[in-house]
């Protein structure tokens, strides 16, 4: 019996030691912190790794998150300047820096931040309006952090970064925000339209101005070649006359084939016959004829209207044309449906060119 306590009683001791000897060591993982109380009292903070304490006197309090941690609070109901009520949502970011001070400073530093946060911005935001709080953002930021650090510095935690989420206002004043933002497009849409439309009249007037400039340069230069053109064709033509010395039958000859075309033109109710013609004349009356004088005879210059006499008339020496009625039929082979008026008074055709030849149509009352 003996033996057998002394071995129950050795395994006892043994159990004892191993319960001590784990009860005395702490494995803290990395970034993480532990306060050490002994006898009720602050003893020491567990740092990363393995550490010795003394078991049943000792007491080791949960561990502290050294790592930077994200907190949200939602739905922050504040005041502007403007006497509008904002939700606002922000997202704290801090670390624990000192563990003793954030295990015995504060009971619980996440609400104590929480609630410090929602007081500081009540106390930023009450001193903007609507405008100024939609539009600064970055400012409130900076504000919160500063203010958000300097007080929770006691607390050993250290309040890195302070990010407002949302800013929503009441739904009336989205609506108004929403005409006044449709207004400003609007707005701006109708100045782009207005500026478009302004180019394209721009664009367009000096592309009229161009085609008016080339069409008045081309003009000019259609109109100097065709005056070169008809320079060079009359002087063509004088010098062909010139070197050619055409007769009189020839000339009388060239105003014959001129008189239907003379007589195609509508409304023409007299025609010009020069004096210088008359010589012309009666030598193409000798052709037609075979005989004829060879005395001269005169004609009215001027425009000689149909049945009138005209008031300088030369003598017309009709013996000198033997067959004056054969210029007669010439010229009304020539214009069909125009009789000769006799200009002397005499009762005969004008052979001689001393006459005005009229359309039948025309109703022209007889010479006196």
């Amino acid at each position: 019996m003996p033996a057998d306590f002394a071995a129950i009683a050795g395994a006892v001791i043994v159990l004892l030691v191993a319960i001590v000897a784990l009860r005395s060591v702490r494995i803290i993982p990395q970034a993480r912190a532990r306060n050490v109380e002994r006898l009720g009292r602050y003893r020491k903070t567990l740092e990363p790794g393995l550490n010795m304490i003394v078991p049943f006197i000792d007491r080791v309090k949960p561990l502290i998150d050294l790592r930077e941690q994200v907190v949200s609070f939602e739905g922050q109901r504040v005041i502007t300047e403007d006497n509008l009520v904002v939700v606002i949502n922000t997202v704290l970011f801090f670390q624990v820096t000192d563990p003793r001070a954030a295990d015995y400073e504060i009971v619980n530093y996440i609400q104590a931040i929480e609630q410090l946060a929602a007081t500081m911005l009540r106390s930023v935001i009450g001193s903007m309006d609507l405008e100024q709080t939609l539009t600064s953002r970055e400012n409130i930021n900076t504000m919160l952090r500063g203010v958000l650090d300097d007080a929770s510095g006691k607390w050993g935690i250290r309040v890195t970064r302070v990010e407002i989420k949302t800013i929503d206002p009441p739904q009336t004043v989205k609506d108004a925000m929403e005409k006044q933002m449709r207004a400003e497009r609007e707005k701006r849409a109708a100045i782009l339209n207005a500026e478009g439309i302004q180019q394209a009249q721009i664009r367009t007037a000096e592309g009229d101005k161009q085609a008016v400039i080339l069409r008045a340069e081309g003009d000019k230069q259609s109109a100097i070649l065709r005056a070169e053109g008809q320079a060079r064709a009359i002087k063509t033509v004088f010098q062909s006359i010139h070197e050619n010395d055409p007769d009189p039958k020839l000339l009388a000859y060239q105003y014959l084939q001129a008189l239907p075309q003379i007589a195609a033109s509508p409304g023409n109710t007299m025609w010009m016959i020069p004096s210088e013609l008359t010589s012309a004349l009666r030598a193409v009356s000798k052709a037609f004829d075979g005989t004829g004088g060879d005395s001269d005879a005169g004609v009215a210059t001027g425009p000689v209207p149909a049945g009138a006499v005209p008031a300088q008339t030369a003598p017309v020496d009709l013996d000198a044309v033997p067959d004056a009625e054969a210029l007669s039929a010439v010229t009304a082979a020539l214009l069909p449906g125009t009789t000769t008026v006799d200009l002397a008074g005499t009762g005969e055709g004008a052979a001689s060119g001393n006459g005005t030849a009229v359309p039948d149509s025309d109703e022209t009352p007889a010479a006196e």
